[in-house]
């Protein structure tokens, strides 16, 4: 069974706690968000990892781009101004878009 992981500062992980979500990692700074996201990507329990749209941002460029075309695990970013399409990832992540 995939997990789900949820990586951000505590306000934002914290709803996932109480949702019962295992892996919820709080972070403080971008290069402890860097190190985490690196740790879902070769964790293979993981199979969705929900960040916050601000902090894919704060990324390097080459791990933004690994974080976005990943399909196993499919990183999707909630929140902020710019939400990442939902729909694209799960049609990525599956090849079948649910919504037609």
């Amino acid at each position: 069974m995939m997990e789900i992981a949820v990586i951000g500062k505590s306000d934002f992980t914290m709803g996932f706690r109480l949702a019962g979500v295992r892996k919820a990692y709080d972070v403080a700074d971008a290069k402890e968000l860097e190190a985490r996201v690196r740790e879902c990507l070769n964790d293979e329990e993981v199979g969705i990892v929900v960040l916050h749209a601000d902090d894919v941002k704060k990324l390097p460029a080459a791990l933004q781009k690994t974080v976005d075309e990943s399909v196993e695990p499919t990183f999707i970013a909630i929140g902020g101004r710019e939400e990442v399409g939902l729909r694209d990832k799960i049609k990525r992540a599956i090849g079948v878009d649910l919504w037609k």
